[in-house]
């Protein structure tokens, strides 16, 4: 590819990005990426990896309070902000450190730049320069959106802000009933903040299970969170140090921080597709093939910018892929079906298949065996809390379609069930598994007695 600088040029180092550069430098390729921000996207420096770090601070209040019950005599303990936000920026700082040396070990040139797309075989930076590549990958992932404009918006933080805060707000407003609405509601509420959830639908969680979405909600109103629906905010007024808030529905609040948590759009404002070729819909997101590859030939999109499932681990995969199809000699595709995701909120929960409505709309027939039960760390720490197992099983195969998990260590069940789902596993095969107890998750394995079974009318 003599007429060309690079065989490969990523623009975007988030997990996708970074995963693509690498393997395709692996198998020989000369690769450079670009990165505008900080190596290593959203994920790593103020996406998942972060909120993860909040979310296990957040939980020691609970685990300081339960330890009574255990025998344990905990001194006054006491939680300093600024000390968590430090040691997080510290972790965020060793693993971009690291994601930039895996990428320069392997042998990719690194570019601390804004880069658009020229035409389909250019790339522009901004401070001047051009690189000519064979291919160019879109890994830009997604930004968050704040919906309608409405007065007052300026006030609202998104999750960007909400990891630099200067100290621990005592007052919460956020709207939205996503992942990282709930996630955020039980981080502040955790650490001591009073926490208020309004969301525009009718119940939070849209997508998931039916079941999950009042187990949830119904624990977080117990532990304190309160979850407004059927309105949004219309606008927000600063009062001294405060903020008035309005609803919709003509009720008012006040908060000392408001975020919004609504959704993310694909990031690719003034990147330069349309002009060279490549599709977008109206929503923004690049339209790929089942190879990643967008209507013109050279140019390869993965990720949240493609706005399908929007997950760390999917972009991390497509990325994989695009490299093995271009440099590999390994034409991939990527499976998006029974990908296991987890909320991490309070309680936290683990998916992986269909929800019971989607299972029924599918089959002939379904079976639902379903658990709700009071753990047994619970006994003794007397805490109001209560684990919910439930898994959808085609009436007519006998196959485990869906299984869904709200509790502690939801997430890393899920990932275990999620291989037996992927694999196509019966409810017979889970029956014959035999149970490891005393644990939350042998209750996956014992569920017998059906709480419920339909037939879809022969109608339909």
């Amino acid at each position: 590819m003599s007429d060309y600088d690079v065989d490969l040029f990523v623009i975007g180092g988030g997990s996708g990005g970074v995963r693509a550069a690498r393997i395709a430098a692996q198998h020989g390729a000369k690769v450079m990426l670009a990165e505008e921000y900080r190596v290593g996207g959203t994920c790593v420096i103020r996406g998942c990896v972060p909120k993860k770090l909040l979310v296990y601070a957040s939980r020691f209040r609970a685990e300081f309070e339960d330890a009574a019950g255990y025998g344990w005599t905990v001194p006054q303990w006491s939680f300093d902000w600024p000390t968590l936000i430090g040691n997080k920026d510290k972790e965020i700082a060793r693993l971009e450190a690291a994601y930039t040396m895996t990428l320069e070990k392997a042998g990719v040139t690194i570019v601390k730049s804004r880069a658009v797309v020229a035409d389909p075989n250019t790339v522009q930076l901004v401070d001047g320069g051009r690189v000519r590549a064979a291919y160019i990958l879109v890994a830009t992932g997604g930004a968050p959106t704040y919906g309608d404009p409405i007065p007052g918006i300026e006030y609202a933080i998104s999750s960007n802000e909400a990891f630099y805060l200067q100290k621990l707000p005592q007052h919460v407003l956020i709207q939205g009933g996503g992942y990282i609405a709930l996630e955020f509601a039980g981080i502040f509420a955790g650490l001591g903040a009073q926490v208020t959830v309004v969301y525009r639908g009718e119940n939070i969680l849209r997508g998931f299970d039916d079941d999950v979405r009042s187990h949830v909600r119904m624990h977080m109103e117990r532990h304190g969170i309160k979850v407004i629906t059927g309105c949004k905010v219309a606008a927000i007024e600063e009062m001294g140090s405060r903020y008035s808030v309005r609803f919709s529905n003509g009720f008012e609040h006040t908060a000392d921080c408001v975020m919004f948590a609504t959704g993310r759009a694909p990031n690719v404002a003034k990147l330069g597709l349309e002009e060279a070729g490549v599709e977008t819909a109206k929503s923004g997101h690049v339209i790929v093939d089942e190879y990643l590859r967008t209507r013109v030939p050279w140019v390869y999109a993965i990720g949240d910018v493609t706005n399908r499932i929007n997950l760390t681990p999917v972009a991390i995969r497509e990325g994989a892929a695009v490299s093995e199809t271009l440099f590999g000699g390994r034409p991939t595709k990527v499976d998006h079906t029974n990908i296991p995701t987890a909320v991490f909120s309070d309680p936290e929960v683990g998916v992986v298949g269909l929800t019971e409505a989607q299972a029924r709309a599918r089959f002939a027939r379904t079976d639902i065996y379903r658990a709700m039960f009071r753990p047994l760390k619970a006994t003794l720490s007397g805490r109001d809390t209560t684990v919910l197992i439930k898994l959808v099983v085609d009436g007519t195969t006998d196959r485990v379609a869906g299984c869904h998990i709200v509790g502690e260590g939801a997430a890393e069940m899920i990932q275990m069930a999620a291989i037996a789902v992927k694999m196509g596993a019966t409810k017979a095969d889970f029956d014959a598994t035999m149970a490891l107890h005393p644990t939350t998750a042998e209750e996956v394995v014992t569920l017998r007695t059906k709480s419920a079974s339909y037939a879809r009318e022969a109608a339909e």
